[in-house]
């Protein structure tokens, strides 16, 4: 098929993933839709496939940097600081803001953020810095970037999380690289909505742990639900985090960069020892092995895993690995949990995260007889 696209590596809501961009023709979105795990994005206007090898081999695309495929020719982007930054023939950075990249990403760097905020910075920089092409970053004014603001969310289309990232990332450049002190102090910014986190059922997740396709995906997914964790730090558990003695399992150097401690359930326990005796992982090294040797097994791996299970167990409500951790919080609270001792298994700095949950648990709703009850019909 004739078909100019472009294939990148970005960074979207702490993940990433291979950017498919190419004109509206519905064959090709046809074929879109047919790859396990893909989505539509409104903010970067293309196709979102998950960041697998064989979807990098399929598109060309490598980790260490990010090709600009065309039928007609290819092309090779620049990279800054060998991290992988989408820039494609016809969005060509000028020299100056070329060069505010690469200081805003030593910055970055030096302020030992994490690798994942690193890019997710890197990406919302790089929407401002090639809508500008030629005008240099650094001349922006306050009232310039309302304007810019405004556009991105009346004609990018960007929701309110992708807002406040976006004036994250540009509020770090002008405020932490130029030392532009209170240079956002009169730009506002958009009010989150309130959203629920949504919850698996315990039916559901017994459902899933069953339909999943082996013992080392049932005893990730069972680590997952059984102590709260995020993606991250499921892939991220060494086999010497494990700690049977104690009941325990130590999550390292978690988000920001936070070690805490979780309980071992003895269920897990069970699992985890018929994992150990099958799957032989290294005493040294991951718990969960990826295919690469000295690899962790990766995040969007884990994704699919739960995705294909939820297929398999006849689940349609959507969710994803953090679903359950939303649901252990949840069940946890429905039991009588206090909630300032699930905040600490949660590893929530802010109590207030953690109240959200109280929105979700029924133990309380459970309690109220409605007033249509009490009618005589």
């Amino acid at each position: 098929m004739d078909k100019s696209f472009t294939a990148s590596l970005i960074s979207h809501r702490s993940e990433q993933w291979i950017l498919i961009c190419f004109e509206q023709d519905a064959a090709w979105n046809k074929r879109m839709k047919q790859v396990p795990g893909s989505k539509w994005s409104r903010t970067h206007k293309g196709w979102l496939i998950p960041n697998t090898p064989a979807n990098r081999k399929k598109c060309k695309v490598s980790i260490s940097e990010t090709l600009s495929i065309n039928a007609a020719s290819k092309e090779q982007p620049q990279k800054i600081n060998d991290s992988p930054i989408a820039i494609s023939a016809e969005q060509k950075l000028s020299k100056e803001n070329l060069t505010a990249m690469q200081k805003f990403t030593e910055q970055l760097k030096l302020k030992a953020y994490s690798p994942s905020t690193i890019r997710t910075y890197q990406n919302e920089f790089m929407q401002l810095l090639k809508l500008l092409k030629k005008k240099p970053a650094s001349g922006l004014m306050p009232d310039d970037l309302k304007r810019y603001m405004v556009y991105a969310m009346e004609k990018e289309g960007i929701n309110e999380n992708t807002a406040h990232s976006r004036l994250n990332a540009l509020k770090f450049y002008y405020e932490q690289v130029l030392y532009k002190n209170k240079f956002f102090f009169e730009i506002p910014r958009p009010k989150k909505p309130l959203l629920l986190p949504k919850v698996f059922s315990q039916d559901d997740i017994a459902a899933i742990i069953r339909a999943s396709g082996n013992i080392k995906h049932k005893a990730m997914l069972m680590l997952a639900y059984a102590a709260g964790l995020r993606v991250s730090e499921v892939v991220s558990v060494k086999v010497q985090d494990i700690d049977s003695k104690r009941m325990c399992v130590l999550i390292s150097q978690a988000k920001g960069k936070k070690d805490r401690m979780v309980r071992l359930s003895p269920v897990l326990l069970v699992m985890l020892r018929e994992y150990w005796k099958k799957e032989k992982p290294v005493k040294n090294g991951y718990l969960f092995p990826g295919q690469n040797k000295g690899e962790a097994y990766s995040s969007r791996s884990l994704q699919l895993v739960l995705a294909s299970a939820k297929q398999k167990a006849g689940i349609l409500k959507p969710g994803s690995i953090h679903t359950l951790r939303h649901s252990f919080a949840t069940h946890l609270l429905d039991k009588g949990t206090d909630v300032t001792m699930i905040q600490k298994l949660l590893g929530h700095n802010d109590i207030k995260t953690t109240l959200r949950y109280l929105h979700v648990t029924n133990r309380d709703i459970l309690q109220v007889i409605s007033p249509l009850d009490d009618l005589k019909l």
